[in-house]
């Protein structure tokens, strides 16, 4: 069972961190609506004004990428050797060689891959101050003992923002654009203000899957009523809303009334899945998270009511959770998508995350060949991949009518890839280049909606000192509080 957290009882005193947090919910909560569909504050400053290409790029309402590589994720635009793609008021209107724009900004993308931002479909951000401290962790009993039923009950609210900001901007860095953020440490509503105040400083898309808390001053999930009024009263911004929720009935008995949809981790047991299927619960969009260990009956059950799934099996393999069913979706219809869960003990990077996919698929597909099987699966193939980590993630976040594809009407949510470097250079075939060979130190520029997010290799706007500051502060103050000891290099 899940200890009470203690909240700020017996913490050491921190006005400053606590003065930081309440500016931005006073911020967030005076106009919110406006607000979350404005530039944030942190997306501006010294770093617009050193480089006029950026500062040119930051005002125009025309953009135009010239000549790039473009792999668009829409068979009916097409990929091309070079192309253009034109973004006007942060969307996507054409994508085709020679376009023609005289008024508009451009940006020479030759020797540059150019795709949709990727989305993680199941992030527990809050954690970001927990990296690498569980370098060899396994599910049972390192994280659930250690992080769910300890460290994460001493988080404070300023914590919760310090660390879904490092994660939030650590992921614009590595060129995901868009997040389904399951922090589980809503311990009050000041915690859930706190957590989606860092979501809009750092300018990502996401999804808020509101998710539990504990301690005397939790609200989940009743709270999600304030949380929409006060900041999810459009659909049409970067943040929307979710619910996280376990296996029991009335939770999502509860998100059907608030017709919300639902995301569930499930792992071990299908049995409560199937009665949830029983009840009439389940609805078309829910995510369902892992999916390691299911029978027949339970994927049966996600493929007709209209599921999607979400896997990580970097996280899988190294922690325990089963063995990653990325085929197992794949043979019942399903397009899988991914997800870094958390960096606790691996990597948060959908390049990692895709090489990961693409070669535990075809090990076991060719072992199962040598071994003198017939009829085997397809092996998968880089362009899979790449879908899986862009089309498949916004679907599964219910945003693929926005994102997802290089498509004119979507959104301008767009990776630029530096393919001249020379451990990709010469560039013979661009999605091989981009899941097999490609690191986060070849994104090179991002876009959300439209809006310069890292440009020349840096984050736009962003003050890392302060970040790294606000981080390392609460991370030795959470810790400290629950009384994990770190070890540095062991």
């Amino acid at each position: 069972m899940a200890r009470e957290c203690k909240g700020e009882t017996g913490a050491t005193a921190r006005p400053s961190r606590r003065r930081l947090v309440q500016t931005a919910a006073i911020a967030l909560t005076s106009g919110a609506a406006a607000m979350l569909g404005s530039e944030p504050a942190a997306a501006q400053g010294a770093a617009g004004n050193a480089d006029p290409e950026l500062i040119r790029l930051q005002s125009a309402r025309r953009i135009l990428l010239k000549g790039g590589i473009v792999l668009s994720g829409d068979p009916r635009v097409g990929d091309f050797a070079a192309a253009d793609i034109l973004i006007e008021d942060g969307t996507i209107r054409e994508v085709r060689p020679g376009i023609a724009a005289d008024d508009a900004a451009v940006v020479d993308a030759g020797h540059r891959i150019v795709i949709a931002g990727f989305v993680d479909t199941h992030s527990h951000s809050y954690q970001g101050l927990l990296r690498d401290t569980l370098p060899n962790g396994i599910v049972d009993p390192d994280y659930n003992r250690d992080i769910q039923n300890n460290i994460t009950f001493h988080y404070d609210p300023a914590d919760a923002y310090a660390g879904m900001l490092a994660t939030a901007l650590a992921l614009l860095d590595m060129g995901t654009t868009t997040i389904v953020d399951l922090s589980q440490a809503n311990h009050s509503p000041e915690h859930s203000d706190a957590l989606i105040g860092a979501l809009h400083e750092a300018g990502i898309r996401a999804v808020f899957g509101y998710s539990r808390g504990a301690g005397p001053r939790a609200q989940y999930p009743q709270d999600v009523d304030r949380l929409r009024r006060r900041y999810f009263s459009s659909s049409d911004q970067l943040l929307t809303l979710a619910l996280g929720v376990s296996l029991e009935p009335k939770m999502w008995e509860f998100a059907r009334q608030q017709g919300l949809r639902a995301i569930v981790h499930i792992r071990l047991n299908p049995e409560p899945l199937l009665a949830l299927g029983r009840a009439g619960l389940i609805r078309p969009g829910d995510e369902f998270i892992h999916c390691t260990h299911l029978n027949e009956a339970a994927w049966r059950l996600i493929k007709e009511s209209g599921g999607f799934t979400s896997h990580s099996p970097h996280v899988e393999m190294a922690m325990a959770h089963g063995m990653p069913s990325i085929q197992d979706a794949l043979d019942h219809g399903l397009r899988p998508s991914l997800s870094s869960d958390h960096a606790a003990t691996v990597g948060q990077d959908m390049f990692g995350m895709m090489r990961t996919t693409f070669y535990l698929q075809r090990l076991f597909v060719l072992q199962r060949r040598r071994n003198g099987e017939q009829n085997t699966p397809p092996l998968l193939t880089c362009r899979d991949v790449l879908e899986f980590a862009t089309l498949a993630g916004a679907r599964c976040a219910a945003l693929d009518d926005k994102v997802g594809t290089l498509t004119p009407g979507k959104q301008a949510d767009i990776v630029v890839l530096r393919a001249d470097r020379l451990n990709v250079w010469p560039l013979n075939n661009a999605p091989s280049a981009v899941v097999n060979i490609m690191n986060p130190g070849h994104v090179e520029a991002v876009f959300v909606a439209g809006k310069v997010k890292k440009w020349r290799g840096r984050l736009v706007g962003v003050d890392a000192d302060r970040v790294r500051r606000l981080t390392a502060a609460a991370r030795d103050s959470v810790l400290a509080r629950s009384g994990f000891r770190l070890d540095p290099v062991g």
